[in-house]
């Protein structure tokens, strides 16, 4: 019998590096396409006066150049409706999409669900070229594309999930989830590059780019190592040990050699199952608060600069994506940092007890010198993205793989879809404050996101402890050991 033509050790780690390649660019896709409405907010209610006079002569001399419906006084507050469409929905979705995604092939969920995405992306452009000036419209258009973009998140991490075990996960993941932060920088350069001109292929271009991207997906994404005679990754022989299984070696060999194996698996986890899980309710509100405050950012950054440090829409745009730069740095830490310690729940702790504090100085001394200011944002956006990556990423696969789920690996979808589900809320809910509180004052918006923090590191405290318990026993048992 001729050998195979590539050792299966190789075949696995070239497949695993398609799985992170592909994944990365579809979350990149995403998050692409959900920026340039933050950009564009200051060309649809710019400062009309730094623009000359009206030409059009008409009575509504100060508002002449904003796009109706936002140009009126209340033009935040319909901003914040926008942005509350959007999230609302994607909050919504998500609890129902991690039960679709562990149900249906993960490749067409996940193609399907990015060709719809960038269908509404480019819809909410078109207004611009059509002429449309009725909020409902965009208001649909938002509803819409936030049912439709919860196809992603739990199906990106269940086939991350799948192909990697526990390791250095946290580092893994942390490098990878940088797709985030990349997806947001090059939306607001690409929508940049058209928002003072044609503010509609700000949108277009997005919405292109993603289609096109999931039908990449489509063609040559592999879900599951079992589809190409792979074998698992570790994590799944670790929980199968509690159980009166085999010994971890042969339960290895025969879930590479049958493919049926994972079809005789228990079934998909419930919803009330996957709560169950210890740490599932901890972090998933501690993700609502998180994520609250860092779609505050990803949707009010840019408009916070134009108030505040008075740069043109397009110079916003370039200066908030150093916030993004930030939580590839603080994603790519926490990961590293949660690896070695072991202590996923006190990384975040320690990171959103110091975010608070850089928080308050970012808003009074953020903008005293464009020097001060690209420090102040790298720094708040590690800290503030970095608890957020790594509970989103990681820790979502680590509860999704939890020891309680004795082999099932069918709950990773579900724990993924809950956890930043819950945060989704939080993501809705922030920048409907903004909308709310920014009149009164930029300075409340950000008590309201100092407030947020000390709350999300509150509801990790019963974790921390445990952490902490653990590390204390470890040490004791390590130093009775050397006294004996």
């Amino acid at each position: 019998v001729p050998p195979p033509l590539t050792p299966p050790l190789a075949l696995s780690r070239r497949y695993r590096g398609l799985t992170l390649v592909l994944t990365f660019l579809c979350y990149t896709s995403y998050h692409l396409s959900r920026k340039p409405i933050s950009i564009v907010k200051s060309q649809l209610h710019p400062n009309c006066s730094a623009l000359g006079p009206n030409p059009y002569n008409d009575s509504n001399s100060s508002t002449w150049c904003s796009w109706a419906p936002f140009d009126g006084d209340n033009y935040k507050e319909l901003f914040g409706a926008l942005d509350n469409a959007f999230l609302v929905a994607y909050a919504i979705g998500m609890f129902i999409s991690g039960i679709f995604g562990e149900r249906l092939p993960l490749r067409y969920y996940l193609a399907g669900g990015m060709v719809l995405s960038g269908l509404f992306t480019m819809l909410f452009g078109l207004g611009y070229f059509w002429d449309i000036h009725v909020l409902w419209y965009f208001i649909i258009v938002q509803v819409c594309n936030g049912l439709v973009q919860t196809t992603g998140w739990p199906a990106v991490v269940a086939c991350v999930g799948n192909w990697f075990g526990k390791g250095k996960r946290g580092l893994i993941m942390g490098i990878w989830n940088s797709h985030t932060s990349v997806g947001n920088i090059l939306g607001s350069l690409i929508a940049g590059i058209w928002v003072s001109s044609a503010w509609g292929l700000s949108f277009v271009v997005p919405g292109i780019i993603i289609a096109a991207v999931g039908i990449t997906c489509f063609f040559f994404l592999v879900e599951h190592p079992n589809d190409v005679g792979c074998t698992p990754p570790l994590h799944h022989v670790m929980a199968s040990n509690e159980g009166p299984q085999s010994p971890s070696g042969q339960s290895s060999t025969e879930r590479s050699d049958s493919p049926k194996e994972p079809v005789e698996e228990p079934e998909a986890i419930s919803f009330l199952g996957a709560l169950r899980i210890p740490g599932v309710v901890e972090f998933s509100l501690c993700l609502l608060f998180a994520k609250l405050v860092s779609y505050t950012f990803l949707y009010w950054l840019p408009l916070y600069i134009v108030n505040v440090a008075h740069f043109s829409a397009k110079e916003a745009g370039d200066l908030s994506t150093l916030f993004d730069v930030g939580g590839i740095l603080g994603g790519i830490f926490a990961g590293l940092i949660s690896d070695y310690t072991g202590g996923r729940a006190t990384t975040c702790c320690v990171m959103l007890v110091i975010a608070a504090p850089m928080l308050f100085l970012y808003n009074h001394v953020g903008q005293n010198g464009i020097g001060t200011s690209i420090a102040m944002l790298i720094v708040c956006g590690a800290l503030v993205n970095g608890p957020y990556a790594l509970i989103t990423t990681a820790v979502s696969a680590d509860l999704g793989t939890h020891e309680s789920l004795k082999g099932n690996a069918k709950a990773l979808s579900t724990v993924t879809a809950i956890i930043d589900g819950t945060g989704s809320i939080g993501a809705a809910l922030g920048p409907l404050l903004a909308g709310l509180i920014s009149p009164t004052g930029w300075n409340n918006v950000f008590y309201m996101l100092i407030a947020a923090d000390v709350l999300a590191c509150l509801l990790l405290a019963r974790v921390v402890v445990k952490e902490v318990r653990g590390w204390c026993s470890c040490i004791a048992r390590k130093r009775g050991y050397v006294r004996t």
